[in-house]
């Protein structure tokens, strides 16, 4: 993978990441870390917020692993100033994926979602789940 690659990764995966330690999401973040970089947005970051905040989420990790998380997380990403408005996904809460991979140059979008996978490739960008990205040569 060359390092100047950038990619977004979906907050299911980032969350699956967080929950599940020898999961096909992590070992997309973790090969990301080391030979590419995440780009993130105020939207996307304050979705991976939102989620962490969630009750549900008691039960699996307590708030400061999450905090630790979400800390760490940040640190370890690139900030895109959003400068393209798009409405084109089935489910409009998606539209920040694509707004930051056309923003951020991005390379790659990793998730598993169906209202993003239907859309690839978007404007040149693959939209793949985190097995495809596995198998591929990034």
């Amino acid at each position: 993978m060359n390092k100047n690659k950038r990619f977004v990764i979906d907050t299911n995966v980032l969350i699956s990441s967080l929950l599940f330690k020898d999961s096909k999401p992590r070992e997309v973040v973790d090969k990301i870390l080391e030979e590419g970089s995440i780009i993130v947005s105020v939207d996307t970051i304050m979705e991976l917020v939102d989620v962490l905040n969630r009750p549900k989420f008691d039960r699996y990790l307590p708030v400061n692993k999450r905090i630790n998380f979400l800390a760490s997380y940040i640190k370890k990403t690139i900030y895109i100033e959003i400068k393209e408005r798009i409405t084109i996904c089935r489910d409009p809460k998606d539209n920040k994926i694509l707004e930051l991979s056309v923003s951020g140059n991005a390379d790659c979008i990793i998730c598993g979602d169906n209202d993003l996978l239907i859309l690839s490739p978007f404007r040149n960008i693959p939209i793949l789940t985190p097995d495809e990205f596995l198998k591929n040569k990034y």
